[in-house]
């Protein structure tokens, strides 16, 4: 006679319960989830205006290695400090807080 194991989770399965532990999964409402897709345009376009504003003083930097380079930097340091912001505030969107 075969012992037969019961159930066996895969580890993706485990791992997903202790998450759902730690975390719950939230339930967005119809407005939390437009705010956040309106967060994620507005930071879309911000973004998308520094790499422009930034991409035209790269061009007109000609060869100077070390201007490029700081504006890249630059370019690097808004692009993280705006993401940073738009995970803030949509956390806060998430707990029902206003922007």
């Amino acid at each position: 006679m075969v012992d037969r194991i019961p159930n066996m989770k895969s580890a993706y399965e485990i791992a997903m319960e202790r998450l759902n532990k730690t975390s719950p999964t939230m339930k967005l409402s119809g407005a939390q989830k437009k705010e956040l897709a309106e967060l994620d345009s507005e930071y879309a376009a911000k973004i998308a205006a520094r790499e422009i504003a930034l991409k035209g003083e790269m061009a007109g930097a000609g060869d100077d290695v070390e201007k490029e380079s700081a504006l890249r930097d630059q370019l690097a340091t808004d692009r993280r400090k705006l993401q940073a912001e738009l995970e803030d505030k949509k956390e806060r969107v998430r707990q029902g807080k206003t922007r």
